[in-house]
């Protein structure tokens, strides 16, 4: 069973696992305070599990570092 998708999206959050995303995008956006670049600009995706963010997440919230590396949890 698929799990319930919230009725607003925290795009501080990642779709994946919940846990920070730390996008400075979201956060420049938010409190119109420029943002050095993010981390996801230096960030090497070929191995991360965008297939698996739920499509009405997609273009809403971004992945934490850890989904993008597809690291387990903890790690």
């Amino acid at each position: 069973m698929t799990p319930a998708l919230p009725d607003t999206i925290d795009a501080t959050r990642c779709p994946l696992c919940g846990e920070q995303n730390r996008c400075a995008m979201e956060v420049a956006r938010e409190t119109g305070e420029p943002q050095p670049p993010c981390w996801c600009m230096a960030t090497d995706f070929r191995n991360a599990p965008l297939a698996a963010v739920p499509q009405q997440m997609r273009g809403k919230a971004c992945i934490c570092a850890r989904c993008a590396a597809n690291a387990p949890a903890g790690s």
